[in-house]
């Protein structure tokens, strides 16, 4: 299971407040969570953010994301965060090839069945019925 710190959206139509919660990633942003770290009003000036700090180390250190959102509530006060950067590609460098002519590659020969391919026979016997009415249809005209 991997948890994710996230903000649950409460409060009412066009009036946010947010909960801050660890939960696991597969739930529902608004959905069950494990426990509920601190909560987020975005309406008051300034912004109101209560954060239980040790809740919230506690969590790191298991290994929980934080959202973008929240990485960056958590920031701004001065909470440190160790987010795995995603892994790099490495680059290959090449070597500068001789300037002659380049190899010309040959051709794969098609690949071959073992045995034909058996059809039913309901569709073979379509298929006859087909031929004969188009025989029938081009003879008539």
């Amino acid at each position: 299971m991997s948890v994710v710190i996230r903000l649950m959206r409460a409060g009412a139509k066009k009036r946010p407040f947010y909960r801050m919660v660890a939960a696991d990633s597969r739930r529902q942003r608004d959905g069950r969570f494990l426990e509920i770290l601190g909560h987020y009003n975005p309406l008051v000036q300034p912004y109101e953010l209560v954060v239980h700090k040790d809740k919230v180390v506690t969590w790191l250190s298991r290994g929980a994301q934080p959202s973008d959102q929240v990485a960056s509530l958590l920031r701004s006060l001065g909470i440190p965060m160790h987010r795995p950067s995603p892994p790099r590609k490495k680059r290959k460098v090449r070597a500068e090839a001789p300037a002659g002519p380049k190899p010309v590659k040959a051709a794969k020969p098609a690949a071959k069945r073992a045995a034909p391919r058996k059809a039913s026979v309901r569709k073979s016997e379509k298929k006859s019925a087909r031929k004969v009415a188009k025989k029938k249809s081009a003879g008539k005209s």
